[in-house]
This record gives structure tokens, C-alpha cells and sequence, in this order.
């Protein structure tokens, strides 16, 4: 067998120190390489080659586009955020949207979000609007608040007030929509060149493949065109890691003649190929923890009347569950609170047991504050729950002045979730987070807050655990696990090659290249 390319030299975490392509494939590895004649050679230097990063969770159009906003995730206080809003204010004409990005109030001096009054004094005359950095809540100056229908705020979001009743500019989760007709939809253009600049940071990182969590409406989409972007952006080669796309649970329907709930044509989950597929089925049941708005049991900690709330009425939740589950959609709900993730419980369990359907794949997006008893439950019923690990670092002293310290040994479980038998995948959420796998992958390991405080250290994972889900984990999540996560004879040829070991906990490891489809997309250098 003459062959495409021959990798050498090599240190392949599952053994063996080469491997063969042909036609984007793995055809040998290990000492079944030898004696194979190749097209080209490629010595590797002694390097480690592992399985390229699979993101399961992650929102790359908002993540590319996002690269243009005023930066907000270093500021320490709210007159820092002001001051970045003047800088990118000063000489922009009247009438000109101001974007920031990233805040978090947990971060800020006084843990308090900024507001309209302190906008209005950086940016006299523009539109103002910074999103808040788990996207589920946004402020506004005056200027686009005059603009907005205030009398029919959605239910499932609220618009914040003062004491005196005056609106704070603060949006938060349904509430956002108000904004959509000043900023929706996105031109396509934007969002392929958002596509393009995020999957060319993602290639840098070891990334191959992810999932974008919502497309089309809701919450996180651009526009109702969205997958043609993505298809516009494939054709142009600028689609550089492989994707499978989450439908926003807004665009769904019931179809004509029978034919179940789904977008038109009858399309549903699996539709695709191995660049671009249509994946679950999005759906949002809760909010935000850092933000205090995910629908909780018991109360946030210092907040006896805040328990959180709904994005969607509870039988309108399992109502939409079951109409997809029966449809043959997979489905993805993002549940962060525990009272939110019981009620999705109850719904896939209700569906199930209406309708029972072997290897569904539901999923549980975030999953974060997961009490012990549904934790059973959720093994029990097959559900892949999608944590993401990150989160510990970046947002985990949030989480915890949220949640009080009783609550923590439950938030983002990772190690409880293997020994339930869950197959667990790996995701960032970015940008909600720096979305750099082997940053992920540390913190799934350490388990520890960026102010180095131990974060339910019996959640953490072995290097070689997380280094599973980051790879065949998020493959399995998604129905790929037969092409995707591994490296054996068969299955596409995405790799990433490393300085050290990633298995081990004694040298951080860098990217020196990525391969996709056994071509290197990048090359460090």
C-alpha cells in the first residue's frame, strides 16, 4: 500500500511511535506502519500525538465575532469598565454602537453590575451594550433603553430595577430579546467571518472538531440563516475545524401531514457529513449561576427571595421534550440549577417512558448543580450530562459565594459522574470562559478557583480521564465516537501534536501542531 502521509517520530499517547493516512484517514499505526511506502514523510521530533480536542459545548460564530469587542474580562471594577467604553467611544460618530464583552460583577469591586447612568457619562450620544460573560444577561445605556419595548418584556427574562423603580439597564435572560430589533439578525457575512477567525484560534489550541450550542434563535442565535453561514463558510475553506451544530428549540415546529416536529423538509438531528452535520436540538430551561438566575431548590446564599426562575414554563419544557423526542431528536437542555435539572429529568424520563427510543443520547448541557439522588437518576436513564470544567477556575469563586458553601461538593461534578457510569464529554462554553483545551483539561485535574482555593477536590479527574473526554468522550456525545476521539485504522485522521505528555501532571504541554484530516492546518512557529 503506497500511502498519503507517514507521521514518525512520534510518541502516540495510546502507543506506538508512528501513523499512516490515506484519504483523510488513519489506515496503521504503531509497528504496522513499517515497510508502508508514502507519498510524504513528516518526523515528528519525539513528540506526543494525541486525538485533536473535541469541544461538545461552545459557541464559535459569538466567539469570533465577540473579537471585536471592547475587551472587559480584565476589568476589576465598574469605573474600569467605564473607562474601556470612553476609550472605544471617543471619536466614533453620533448614533454608533459601543460592544463590550466579558464582564463578570463577582469580579468588580462591590460585586455590582455596571449601569445606564455610568454608561451614558462614557459614551454620551452612542449605543451602549455589554454582555455579561455567561451571556445571559446584558446592560444598556439610556440611549437603547428609550428603544425598548419595556411594557412586554418576555417571560422567562427580566429588566432590573432600582429602588425607585427606574430600569438599571440591566437585561437579564428572556429579557435580552428586547434588544433584537436593533441587533438581529447578524448579515451572514459577519458570521462567517466570525467563523473563520475562531476556527483558526481553535486549530492554534489542538482543536478539531466542536459543537456550537444554538443556532438559528433563541438566546445564542445570529440569525434565522445561520447554517447558511456555516455552509458559506465550508465552501470558502474557512470552516477549519469539523462541526455539528445545535438547532435553537425556537425554530422547531410541528410539521404538516404528520411528519413530527422539526424544521422544514423534515430535517433533524444527523443530517450531514463529516465537515458540517446537524446536531441536537437546543432548548434552555434555566439561566446563569454566577448571574443568580438559574432555577434553584433552595435559595442563592445571602438571597432568602431569589431562588432564580424558568426561561420557559415548566409544561412548556417537557411538552417541547417530548414533541422532539418523539420527532427522533436528540435533544440538549441546558439545566444549571438543581430545581431546573429535576424538572428536565422529569420531562426526558416521561418521554422515555412514553416513547421509549435504545440509545437516544439525551443530553444535559452544563448540568452544574447536580444533587446525589439525580445523579442516579440521570446515570439510570442514559443521559450524557456536559459539564465544563473550566468553569472551576475562571468562575468558581462565583459559583461558591452563589451557592454557599454546603452546595459546592455538588457543583460541576466530573468524578462522580464516571462512577455512575456516565459517558462523560469535555467543552468550555466559550466564550463564556477562555476555551483553550489543555487550560481545560488542567483544571479538570486541579480543581481548583483562580484564587487557588480547592473547588469539591473529589470531583477531579486523572489526567488520562480528562484527556478522554476532551477527545472520545465529546466524539460519543455527539454520535461520532466511530470516526472521532481515537487513534486506530478507521477513523479520521485529527490530531494534535504536543511538547510533553499530556497524561502527565509534571509539564504543561504546548501546541506545536494540529492535523485535520492528516493535513497540518497549523503549525506553531
Amino acid at each position: 500500500m503506497r500511502v498519503d502521509a507517514v507521521y514518525e517520530n512520534a510518541r502516540l499517547v495510546t502507543g506506538g511511535s508512528a501513523l499512516a493516512v490515506l484519504h483523510g484517514r488513519i489506515v496503521a499505526v504503531g509497528e504496522d506502519v513499517e515497510g508502508l511506502s508514502a507519498r510524504r514523510r513528516v518526523d515528528l521530533g519525539g513528540s506526543f500525538v494525541a486525538p485533536g480536542f473535541h469541544d461538545a459545548h461552545n459557541h464559535m460564530a459569538w466567539f469570533g465575532m465577540a473579537l471585536d469587542d471592547v475587551p472587559l474580562s480584565e476589568c476589576r471594577s465598574t469605573e474600569e469598565i467605564y473607562d474601556a467604553i470612553a476609550r472605544r467611544a471617543a471619536g466614533l460618530p453620533a448614533g454608533s454602537w459601543v460592544v463590550g464583552s466579558g464582564y463578570d460583577q463577582n469580579k468588580l469591586a462591590g460585586g455590582q453590575h455596571p449601569d445606564r447612568r455610568g454608561l451614558d457619562r462614557a459614551a454620551p450620544g452612542l449605543l451602549v451594550r455589554l454582555m455579561h460573560t455567561s451571556g445571559h444577561m446584558t446592560v444598556v445605556n439610556s440611549a437603547v433603553l428609550d428603544q425598548l419595548d419595556l411594557a412586554n418584556v418576555p417571560v422567562g427574562g427580566d429588566v432590573v430595577c432600582d429602588a425607585e423603580g427606574s430600569p438599571t439597564g440591566l437585561l437579564r435572560e428572556q429579557a435580552q430579546l428586547l434588544l433584537r430589533p436593533l441587533t438581529y439578525p447578524v448579515p451572514i457575512e459577519s458570521v462567517v467571518r466570525g467563523l473563520d477567525r475562531a476556527s483558526t484560534q481553535y486549530l492554534s489550541e489542538g482543536i478539531t472538531s466542536v459543537q456550537e450550542a444554538g443556532i438559528g434563535g433563541g438566546l445564542v442565535g445570529q440569525t434565522p440563516a445561520e447554517l447558511a453561514a456555516y455552509q458559506l463558510a465550508r465552501e470558502r475553506g474557512v470552516l477549519r475545524v469539523r462541526s455539528t451544530v445545535m438547532v435553537s428549540a425556537s425554530v422547531l415546529h410541528e410539521l404538516p401531514d404528520g411528519a413530527g416536529f422539526g424544521l422544514d423538509l423534515g430535517l433533524r438531528t444527523g443530517l450531514g457529513d463529516e465537515w458540517l452535520r446537524v446536531g441536537p436540538m437546543k432548548l434552555f430551561a434555566d439561566g446563569s449561576l454566577v448571574g443568580r438566575t438559574c432555577a434553584m431548590h433552595e435559595p442563592f446564599d445571602g438571597e432568602p427571595d431569589n431562588r432564580g426562575y424558568f426561561q420557559v414554563p415548566e409544561d412548556e419544557l417537557a411538552r417541547t421534550i417530548r414533541l422532539a423526542h418523539d420527532a427522533g431528536w436528540q435533544i440538549a437542555t441546558h439545566a444549571i440549577g438543581d430545581r431546573a435539572i429535576t424538572v428536565v429529568l422529569d420531562a426526558y424520563e416521561a418521554a422515555l417512558a412514553a416513547t421509549p427510543r435504545p440509545d437516544h443520547r439525551h443530553r444535559i448541557e452544563h448540568c452544574a448543580v447536580l444533587q446525589p439522588a439525580e445523579l442516579a437518576r440521570l446515570a439510570r436513564l442514559g443521559l450524557i450530562p456536559s459539564p465544563q470544567g473550566r468553569f472551576v477556575n475562571e468562575l468558581g469563586d462565583g459559583m461558591r459565594a452563589a451557592l454557599g458553601e454546603a452546595r459546592v461538593p455538588w457543583c460541576y461534578r466530573l468524578r462522580s459522574l464516571l462512577d455512575a457510569g456516565c459517558v462523560l464529554p469535555a467543552s468550555s462554553d466559550r466564550p463564556v470562559v477562555d476555551g483553550a483545551p489543555l487550560l481545560g483539561l488542567a483544571d479538570m485535574v486541579a480543581r481548583r478557583t483562580s484564587t487557588g482555593a480547592p473547588f469539591a477536590p473529589g470531583e477531579a479527574l486523572t489526567p488520562a480521564e480528562a484527556l478522554r473526554a476532551y477527545t472520545y468522550g465529546s466524539a460519543y456525545a455527539t454520535f461520532a465516537e466511530s470516526c472521532l476521539g481515537t487513534l486506530e485504522p478507521g477513523k479520521l485522521a485529527d490530531f494534535v501534536v504536543l511538547s510533553a505528555n499530556p497524561l502527565s501532571t509534571v509539564e504543561q504541554p504546548e501546541v506545536l501542531a494540529t492535523a485535520v484530516a492528516g493535513e497540518l492546518r497549523y503549525e506553531a512557529g
